[in-house]
């Protein structure tokens, strides 16, 4: 095949021409299934937008991806590359919840989808089980042309395209048969003494010879549109639903047998292609004791199915929950689509009531409502789960009147299931699905949602303490940095502390502005190694220390000599950089003293900073005996001086040197912003929510003209504005 079309006749808007194109994409690569992602553009979340080759049901945990997702196309968008997946044992390996939920022999392939504008969002195709463990030549140019030109489609695009709450379907695209030739095979499989069955993609029967009818124990009538395992009673089981999957996912032969009641054994043979099944059905009698029915064919081992898949993907999910919000999105965009419900509420019990902590499809004035109930009212039935620990299921409006009158005018809800979350006994919370019609409930979906409000439960239990931690942690970051910071006239001065993606770790830096006198301050800024609750106590006498002494006049060098013996006297085996400035706006200079902290910068105008030559004394910590050399630098109106900690330019692989130069670069960029606006430059990627391997400090200072005498004492905030 040559490679992709343009789109096909009739794909009048963006999306279709975008389905189109998945299916062509499909076709040239040999694929027999695949998946179009396009990427949120305010939350990154990744949405499937076209299907083809296999039923939507089949994805229904991939519907929805968040951006670090452990699944082959998040990462295809976050490295950038082609990720390939040779087959059963490598996914198994690299992507494990994957497999757990797709266990079938398949390849893999996703391949971000990149145009002139921005990343788009991702392609995934898989193909049969017995290809071979590599892509080919032609296969890898055919998919990233595939790439290119969905990718061609969406920059040309006027608007971006719309983000479907279900995948679109789009089939292969097979060639159609013509009529008279359709009338031949029939008639051809009528004369046959087997039974002969045709199954569209998703399982459903499609056409069936009379003998097929006969040996089914049905009429054609009753069977026709339906899937074999739901209108047949001796086939509801998994194991027979999940032959099905086996042969549609690896395009593989599949035998299995099947007993008929009483005493009627019968041989399925399927044979899978990109628009459907054929099954051939023969009794077993036709087949020697001896032999198993069509040896040629691979049968696979009995493996659960359906809801069961469902249910293994989510209970691992569910373990990568951290904190409450990430089970609130996880139940929201993943276990509300298994169970095609549209509302949720997460409630958690406190104090005798129930207060909500996420909550998705409801009004805000409904939340209102819902929120800190007694445990024991009589509105819901959340808190007669709870006490019961048993969940409860309402298919309509009418059924939950019975027993709850007044529930159902609550909400605009017409069905509920209420599943109470209890953790070795103890009552956690209730987590309720509400649907926008009535649903009556199977009993698949009982088992299967009471199973999960055990998973939920323990994902909210652990997810309560660990934000319990962080704000505890939190609190005590915030009591180590300065409420306010004393603004002088003729001095601004803003600020931006970021802390490291350490979760619950404790961040070393500190930094302060003291206000000596009418014209002039000490400044500091210092990190303590290491992130632990030793490092946070050590910081906080640090910083009284430096405190202590700066307002008791002591020089920049004095200070740090006088902290460096009190570290050595609290027998720490911890070290501490710092750097000490002592800015006189009546002079216009500032004296600086370094204990092994990274040097300072310096921006004398627009266009023109440099790196500034503090010759540095030792870590404090290090020698008791240590003198720490003093550095004075002018500092004329306009002049701007910047002290940050080492998490700014130090990280692995990085060349301090060369980074802080590039810091440099940035700082002396063209214009005169707010001094805020400048410390957002520095910190570049960080503001906008980047995360570094260590805490970031900046603690900029900008002389703005002469003081103004008399004038009273301003205070700014945390981020150095002045009130």
């Amino acid at each position: 095949m040559s490679g992709i079309s343009e789109p096909l006749p009739g794909a009048a808007s963006l999306d279709e021409a975008l389905g189109a194109s998945l299916a062509d994409t499909v076709r040239s690569t040999g694929a027999s299934a695949g998946g179009l992602y396009l990427r949120e553009e305010a939350t990154g979340m990744l949405h499937m937008v076209w299907l083809c080759g296999l039923p939507v049901e089949f994805f229904t945990p991939w519907q929805r991806l968040p951006p670090d997702s452990p699944v082959p196309v998040a990462d295809a968008l976050r490295e950038d590359r082609l990720v390939w997946i040779g087959g059963q044992d490598e996914l198994a390996r690299q992507y494990p919840r994957t497999a757990a939920v797709l266990p079938y022999p398949f390849a893999l392939a996703a391949i971000p989808v990149t145009g002139v504008r921005r990343c788009w969002g991702g392609l995934t195709l898989m193909w049969p089980a017995d290809r071979p463990g590599r892509l080919t030549t032609r296969e890898r140019h055919a998919l990233t042309t595939g790439a290119r030109h969905l990718a061609r489609l969406l920059d040309d695009a006027d608007r971006p395209p719309t983000l479907p709450d279900r995948p679109r379907f789009v089939p292969p695209g097979t060639a159609p048969r013509p009529a008279q030739r359709n009338l031949a095979a029939s008639d051809y499989l009528e004369r046959l003494p087997e039974g002969a069955v045709s199954l569209d993609l998703e399982g459903r029967i499609t056409h069936l010879s009379a003998a097929a009818a006969r040996l089914l124990g049905r009429s054609a009538e009753r069977l026709l549109g339906t899937r074999p395992w739901e209108s047949l009673p001796w086939l509801d089981d998994p194991v027979h639903e999940d032959h099905y999957r086996t042969a549609l996912i690896s395009r593989s032969p599949v035998a299995f047998l099947a007993r008929r009641p009483p005493d009627q054994w019968l041989v399925f043979e399927l044979y899978p292609d990109t628009s459907g099944i054929s099954v051939r059905i023969t009794p077993r009698a036709e087949h020697s004791m001896g032999e198993d029915p069509a040896p040629a064919v691979r049968r696979p081992s009995p493996a659960p199915a359906g809801r069961l898949y469902q249910l293994v993907h989510l209970a691992a999910a569910l373990t990568e929950t951290v904190t409450v919000r990430d089970l609130v999105e996880l139940t929201a965009h993943q276990i509300l689509p298994a169970f095609g419900a549209q509302g949720l509420v997460l409630s958690v019990a406190d104090a005798g009531r129930l207060k909500i902590t996420g909550h998705h499809g409801y009004d805000a004035e409904v939340v209102e409502r819902l929120d800190a109930l007694a445990l024991d009212t009589h509105l819901t039935p959340a808190g007669a789960v709870l006490a019961d620990a048993t969940p409860a299921f309402f298919a309509d409006r009418a059924e939950m009147a019975v027993r709850y009158p007044q529930a159902p005018l609550l909400s605009d809800k017409e069905a509920w299931a209420f599943l109470p979350l209890v953790v070795s006994g103890r009552p956690v919370g209730c987590c309720v699905l509400a649907y926008d019609r009535p649903h009556a409930f199977t009993a698949d979906e009982r088992a299967v949602l009471t199973s999960l409000a055990g998973l939920i439960a323990q994902a909210l239990d652990r997810a309560r303490l660990y934000d319990a931690q962080h704000r505890l942690v939190h609190e005590l970051q915030r009591a180590l940095l300065p409420r306010a910071l004393p603004s002088l006239p003729g001095l601004d001065v803003a600020a931006r502390y970021l802390p490291a993606g350490h979760g619950l770790d404790i961040g070393g830096d500190f930094y302060d502005v003291l206000r000596l006198d009418d014209t002039s301050a000490a400044v500091v800024i210092g990190d303590v190694e290491g992130h632990s609750v030793t490092a946070a106590a050590l910081t906080g006498q640090l910083r009284t220390a430096v405190h202590a002494h700066a307002t008791a006049g002591a020089a920049p060098d004095e200070i740090l000599a006088r902290t460096n013996r009190l570290l050595a006297d609290l027998d720490s085996e911890l070290l501490a950089s710092c750097l000490l400035a002592h800015v006189d706006l009546a002079r216009r200079r500032v004296t600086l003293a370094s204990a092994g902290h990274v040097p300072p910068l310096l921006r004398h105008g627009p266009g023109r900073a440099e790196v500034l030559d503090v010759e540095p004394g030792p870590l404090l910590g290090i020698d008791l005996r240590a003198r720490y050399p003093v550095t004075t630098v002018e500092l004329p109106p306009g002049a701007v001086l910047v002290l940050y900690t080492d998490g700014l330019v130090e990280t692995p692989g990085t060349d301090a040197t060369r980074t802080t130069r590039r810091l440099a670069d940035r700082l002396a960029g063209g214009g005169d912003p707010a001094p805020d606006r400048l410390v957002d430059r520095l910190l570049g990627s960080a503001s906008r929510g980047a995360q570094y391997a260590d805490d970031v400090t900046v603690l900029l200072l900008r002389a703005t003209g002469a003081p103004v005498e008399g004038r009273p004492p301003a205070t700014a905030d945390r981020a150095g504005r002045r009130t």
